[in-house]
Parts: structure tokens; sequence; C-alpha cells
């Protein structure tokens, strides 16, 4: 087994992950007021029996504006915190190490559920509220124009991931990620396309939001718990980020207490405005080999990572120190029992469970 990359265990400050295999965080949708349901329960009780390295929970907002949709987690408020420990438990009952996506949607707030068409809510929609930015800039046609952020407000955001982190450990999460991607706030504020100001927190000086907040974030949970920061390496369109920023962005992070680079990309611009790099199997790899080489900090490799073999390459390539796997776990939340098979594992029951490792490994299977 000394020689299967993908099961070789990593440890990260304070937490051991027994393999390099990561449920990657995907929005579920189905939270009521920012509360866990039964829903989330069903979901994360499938995945945690699969034998995960990691597993990191969707993104969870820290304010009740900072939600995408209605149906967001949330952990701005203590009541929260016992249906998220619920989520916890479930993991630790696996012995699978657990984190939280801490997330502000910022422009990109106030849209429908995908089961309600996932289009901006109107003005005068009962669950509509206003949106928050580094620039009064829509974030495509038929997007609220988003309220400016003054320094005032800025600070208080910082102050939410804080407590939100704060939070987290209180319900008994592993680690945390800071979610740095995809167009929603910090985002917005590291991307030229979205942040057009002129003073310390634009122009040369837009990474400084996600670097106040990484260490707002390291401070608040001490130095023994893993911080993970997802960003959007490239933004695929004319004017926005490169891999040049992206480098220097994780260089600043790791000075203020990140670990892990969680390597994606896009979603700074609407649909009209898209131009992502072509997707295929691991397509998102070399920007997270980039990371890890030339910032000299830990990545997690991410994108239609769909079998063994493909992630297993990755880590024997140094591409990443961690996969992020999504849509497959969600059709075969198997997916790493049958990674060892594929590779050759000498023992994949004992990845399982007792009572699911004792069965198959009776039946051969």
């Amino acid at each position: 087994m000394a020689d299967i990359a993908l099961f070789t265990p990593l440890t990260i400050r304070g937490v051991t992950f027994r393999n390099r295999v990561m449920l990657a965080p995907m929005c579920q949708y189905r939270a009521v007021a920012g509360h866990a349901q039964r829903w989330h329960r069903s979901h994360h009780g499938r995945m945690a029996l699969g034998g995960l390295g990691g597993a990191l929970l969707e993104a969870t907002a820290v304010a009740p504006e900072g939600r995408i949709t209605p149906g967001c987690l949330g952990i701005w408020d203590d009541a929260q915190l016992p249906g998220l420990s619920e989520l916890v438990a479930i993991y630790h009952d696996e012995g699978v190490p657990v984190g939280i996506q801490l997330a502000h949607a910022g422009r990109k707030a106030a849209a429908a559920t995908p089961f309600a068409g996932a289009q901006p809510l109107a003005p005068d929609d009962p669950d509509w509220w206003q949106g928050l930015a580094p620039s009064a800039i829509a974030f495509g046609p038929g997007w609220q124009t988003p309220r400016a952020l003054d320094r005032d407000g800025i600070m208080a955001v910082i102050g939410q991931f804080a407590a939100a982190a704060r939070r987290a450990m209180a319900a008994g999460f592993d680690f945390v990620e800071i979610h740095g991607a995809h167009g929603y706030l910090i985002n917005s504020f590291t991307s030229p396309i979205s942040n057009a100001r002129s003073d310390a927190w634009g122009g040369g000086n837009r990474f400084r939001l996600a670097v106040e907040i990484t260490r707002a974030v390291r401070a608040a949970v001490g130095e023994d718990m893993p911080l993970f920061f997802r960003t959007s390496c490239v933004d695929g369109v004319d004017g926005g980020i490169t891999m040049a920023d992206t480098v220097a962005l994780a260089s600043a992070l790791k000075e203020a207490g990140a670990d892990v680079i969680d390597c994606s990309t896009g979603g700074v611009l609407g649909p009209s405005g898209v131009a992502h790099v072509a997707p295929a199997p691991g397509y998102l790899a070399p920007f997270a080999q980039q990371v890890r080489r030339e910032a000299g900090i830990a990545s997690m490799a991410v994108g239609l990572i769909m079998d063994g073999a493909l992630a297993n390459r990755i880590i024997a390539d140094g591409q990443a120190d961690l996969v992020a796997v999504g849509r497959q776990l969600l059709a075969d939340p198997a997916f790493v029992h049958r990674a060892a098979h594929e590779l050759g594992h000498p023992n994949p029951h004992r990845l399982l469970p007792q009572g699911l490792g004792f069965w198959l490994e009776r039946r051969r299977v």
C-alpha cells in the first residue's frame, strides 16, 4: 500500500487525513433560515460511510446577507450550531475529519434556489435582500446592483468571518475553509473585473480583504486547526485574475496563516461573460500544481476527478496534496472504496465501517 499515493495519510497541523480524498463542498440549498435539516443528515450520512480522508460542508454563510439563496446553510447564530454539530458527529463516528466552508455571497446573493429557477430574486420578493460588493457593479444582466462596502462595512465582514470560525470550533469541526472563489464577496475584491476601488481595498490592494480575513480566522481558531482557502485561480476572461496573481495571493495567504489552497476557477461574471478553461477530467490540477510549486504551500485539486487512477496520479505526480471530489461522490458514495480496488489496495474493505466492510469482504465484492 505504501506506493499508492492516494492512500497515504496527510497531517496538517493537528489533524491527520487518512487518505487524500476530500468531499468537495457542494451547496444543498435545503436549509431553513440557515439551519441544517434532515436532508443534510441523510446526505452526509451517505458520504461518511465511504472511506473518505476528509469532508467539507457546503458554503455556509457568515451573515444572513451572505447567503447565496434562502436555502443556504448559515453559521451566524449560535442557534444554528446544534444542527451543524450533528453533522460533525456523523463524520466523527466514522473517523473522518470534517471541515466547514465559511462564505459570503457578496453581489451574487439573493438568488432563488435551483429548485425555484436559480434566478436573481426581484426586489419586491419577500425573500430578497441587498447584496454587498467592493464596487456597485452587478454580477450580470438581471442581477441587482450591490451596495459598495465602506470601511466600516468591510471591518464588519472580517469580524463576521472570525465569529463564524469561533462557532465552527464550538460545533466541533476539525478545520475550516474560507470561500474566496467563484465571484462571491472575497473573490469580488480580489478580481479587477469586479473591484473598481481606488482606496486601500482596491487597485494594488485588491488582495487585502482575503489576507485580513485569513489573519482574523487564523487568530480565531488558534494554531492547531488547519485552514484552507478556496480561490479562483483564473477568471477566464480578459483583464481578470491570472496565475501570476494567484501565486502572489497564495504566498500572502500562507504568510497570513493558510495551510492549503483549494484551486478552482471562474465565477466572477454572469453567464454572458464566462469563458472557462474547457472542462475535462482533472483539468484544474495544473493550477494546483503551479500554486504548490511556486507559492510553497499545500494545494487541493478539483475538477471532474472521476476515477481512482486519475486521483492517484494527481497525488503521485505532485500536482496536489489532496483531491476534492464532488459530483462523482454524489453518484457513487463508495468512490474511495472502488478506487482502492482499482489501485490494488491490499485491504480495501477495511476502509469502510466495520459492518459494511465485514459483509463485502465475505462476499468478495
